[in-house]
């Protein structure tokens, strides 16, 4: 039997008797490595059967970019079309419910995620936004474990993946999706997209091929073009920030975005030192500076043992307002823009009015933190899923455990501006340094010299130790007066324990 039998052309007729489409989140480790988060179970969503269309090298496809929006991110995955209906099947059968493989384009603007509230229908759900094909490889006739995805952007090779170390297999998501409801003849299954995915502009084409053995699904051709009919002021209207840039084009170089501004305000040279002395040092010479009220009072530790220095990045909650948390407590809030966009090595730290009886972060999001590289995060409320929390490496501080879920006292509003933490001021880029003597909040422009004082006065300090320990009173020597301090620099030196050396011969 030839190829050219076996496979067959994608039609309108197709598409037409198309009843589900269903999209998997996240699938390749690639992907999961990029994202910062590896799922332990397979997540869905749903794309309308209207946003199906047909493309090939020959006849490209068109899709149109929103008028009014920026990010149209393209995915090129592995589309599976079930030919037979499918409920609570098990692994061992469910490949033999899948009739054909193709190739996919799982589109969608960025600029519409936030109203989405995790349904992807805004951001996904467009006229065109799943082109398929061009032709349909039969799939008893390939393994799925040794399939090919590859996306070519401007004829730019910019995807380029296998099959074989999937986080959830072909089988396992029939199987997974027959447990809860009817796959049914003609339903189609996005799998997921590797790394590379990024975004195309009005006349760029993007082209995506699976292949397996000697079959192909030929090249699915797509060409972008610009939408005029603008969004109507009774619906959500496309808004963008540099946190959904980067992750449209897969990061912040890809995106054109400068990197984060750490290295030039905590350089490692800077934060070493600031790791090597005392918070009870660092006050002492914030105090001579005139810096009295930088300290986070009354919060406690879920890794006490801990030393944390990082640039502050800010969230601010507002007691709750039931209209107001109707608009700005669900969906991709302030709250988790804030968790979603810390970076590696910062600090995120919540303004909760020291309003300790709802959660302001839980496991979930705690987690989420950690794998995006924050050094910690810092509330003046409450906790929730404390248990889980305090397992995690990063540390938190808080004001207390509390059960309570977010909208029971706060709404989420606003980040990265300045706020009030613990009775103290916080502005995005102070670096903050906690131990478990306490939390300081520094200034950035002061940090360096104020770091070197405080070395010169520990070294100090280990001195006055010393002598105390072998029996000097501490009138004038703490602090010391000028005959101590003359001491003090022939000890630097060596010299003082040359002296004593030589005085018990």
């Amino acid at each position: 039997m030839t190829l050219e039998f076996r496979t067959k052309e994608v039609s309108q007729d197709i598409l037409a008797r198309t009843r589900k489409v269903i999209a998997v989140h996240i699938n390749y480790p690639s992907r999961a490595a990029q994202r910062g988060r590896t799922p332990d179970q397979p997540s869905y969503f749903l794309k309308p059967s209207s946003s199906l269309a047909l493309g090939s090298a020959d006849a490209p496809g068109t899709v149109e970019r929103p008028a009014g929006c920026e990010l149209l991110g393209y995915e090129g995955e592995i589309a599976l079309v079930i030919g037979k209906s499918a409920r609570h099947v098990g692994l061992e059968d469910a490949w033999s419910h899948v009739e054909w493989v193709t190739a996919s384009n799982d589109l969608g603007v960025y600029d519409l995620r936030y109203a989405d509230k995790g349904s992807n229908v805004r951001s996904k759900g467009g006229d065109g936004f799943t082109p398929i094909g061009p032709a349909l490889i039969p799939a008893d006739a390939v393994d799925p474990a040794r399939l090919r995805i590859r996306t070519w952007h401007n004829g730019d090779l910019v995807q380029d993946d296998t099959t074989e170390d999937l986080l959830f297999p072909f089988a396992q998501l029939v199987a997974d999706l027959s447990q809860l409801l009817t796959l049914e003849e003609g339903d189609i299954i996005l799998t997921g997209t590797p790394a590379g995915a990024s975004v195309a502009k009005p006349g760029d084409v993007v082209e995506i091929e699976v292949t397996g053995g000697e079959f192909s699904s030929g090249r699915l051709a797509t060409k972008v073009t610009e939408g005029t009919t603008p969004f109507a002021d009774f619906g959500a209207r496309p808004k963008t920030d540099d946190t959904q840039r980067e992750e449209a084009y897969g990061s912040r170089e890809a995106a054109g975005l400068p990197a984060p501004d750490n290295a030039s305000v905590l350089t490692p040279d800077l934060k070493k030192k600031l790791e090597s002395v005392a918070t009870a040092t660092l006050s002492s010479q914030l105090r001579k500076r005139g810096l009295n009220n930088v300290s986070i009072d009354g919060l406690q530790a879920t890794r006490p043992d801990r030393k944390v220095v990082g640039l502050a990045r800010t969230l601010r909650y507002v007691p709750n307002r039931e209209d107001l948390f109707k608009t700005h407590g669900g969906g991709f809030n302030a709250q988790k823009r804030a968790i979603d966009s810390v970076n590696e090595g910062e600090i995120l730290v919540m303004e909760a009015r020291g309003e300790k009886g709802t959660g302001t972060v839980g496991d979930i999001l705690a987690l989420r933190a950690q794998v995006r590289g924050a050094a910690a995060i810092i509330t003046d409320g409450g906790v929730r899923d404390y248990s889980a929390v305090a397992d995690l490496e990063m540390p938190t501080y808080f004001a207390n455990p509390h059960p309570a879920v977010l909208g029971r006292r706060h709404i989420p509003w606003d980040t990265d501006i300045t706020i009030a933490c613990g009775g103290a001021t916080v502005q995005p880029g102070d670096i903050i340094v906690a131990d478990s003597d306490g939390i300081l909040v520094i200034p950035p422009a002061i940090a360096a010299e104020l770091v070197d004082d405080c070395i010169q006065q520990e070294k100090e300090e280990a001195f006055i130790f010393q002598m105390v320990q072998e029996g000097n009173s501490v009138d004038g020597l703490y602090p010391m007066n000028k005959e101590w301090q003359a001491r003090y620099a022939e000890w630097v030196t060596g010299e003082w324990h040359s002296r004593q050396g030589a005085h018990s011969d």
